[in-house]
């Protein structure tokens, strides 16, 4: 799919747009709620490593979440009207933040969830950019969901009880962009808009 970044500082005009996007992205129909939450969308190599990893603990349940849809979350705004789809792409390009680096670390299990996850600590570059896209979001009136950020990728669904993890291999993730992404039932994660980090 056609992917739109954001110029990074010094990069020359782009005929006054600053973050192009896609507001169907290929999706045709006309959906007045969208589902959608800012995301790290992992590269082949990252991709492959969080598969690797999740081997370890392979059959914990039958909801596996697909490779196409591995990807660990920054905001989720959930139900969002699709007018503010351009409010919330503009709000978005004007975050600033550097490049960062994640290390995934460790497997863990929410119990509420029920879910299964690989994870690591939240670099302090990570946090800042997600609370300012809680800022900016919170400027358009949008409600979602503001719990602190705790880095992860969810590997299962319907884990009903805590596994008995082994260690893992730490994952470095490196990140220079995030994009938005559009959720509905039966397909794989869309994404809407990529937005490039400083120094990207």
């Amino acid at each position: 799919m056609p992917v739109f970044r954001r110029p990074g500082r010094g990069s020359p005009p782009d005929g006054g747009a600053r973050a192009r996007w896609l507001a169907v992205a290929g999706v045709t129909d006309e959906r007045a709620i969208r589902r959608l939450f800012f995301a790290l969308w992992p590269s082949p190599v990252v991709r492959a490593g969080i598969v690797e990893r999740r081997q370890c603990i392979g059959g914990l349940s039958k909801r596996m979440v697909p490779d196409h849809n591995l990807h660990l979350t920054l905001l989720f705004l959930g139900d969002q009207p699709s007018d503010r789809l351009d409010e919330i792409v503009s709000a978005a390009e004007g975050a600033e933040s550097a490049g960062f680096e994640v290390v995934l670390d460790h497997l863990g299990w929410f119990a509420r969830a029920r879910v299964a996850w690989l994870g690591g600590s939240p670099p302090d570059a990570g946090r800042r950019l997600v609370a300012e896209l809680s800022t900016r979001m919170a400027a358009l009136g949008l409600k979602f969901d503001d719990r602190p950020w705790a880095p992860h990728v969810t590997l299962f669904r319907q884990v009903r009880q805590r596994p008995e993890f082994p260690r893992v291999e730490p994952l470095a993730w490196p990140v220079d962009r995030f994009e938005l992404i559009e959720s509905v039932p039966g397909r794989p994660y869309q994404s809407l808009a990529t937005f490039a980090l400083d120094g990207s």
